[in-house]
């Protein structure tokens, strides 16, 4: 078992989840009028569906870059 191939997974994994979290923050501060917290919390579908689209693209670029 090669434990340099386990730890950069683990590493690129770990650097993926803050890219993840860093992106997420930006968009939240580039849409001011948007407080997607409070809406989550006030049972919104359509911004949980949004949220997750946006994940999932975030999801797509990190993980296109870190290859």
């Amino acid at each position: 078992m090669e434990w340099t191939i386990i730890g950069l997974n683990v590493l690129y994994a770990v650097i993926g989840v803050i890219l993840m979290f860093l992106s997420y923050k930006i968009f939240d501060l580039l849409s001011p009028k948007i407080n997607f917290e409070v809406e989550l919390k006030k049972g919104n579908i359509a911004v949980a569906i949004f949220i997750a689209a946006i994940f999932i693209a975030i999801a797509l670029i990190i993980g296109g870059s870190l290859n």
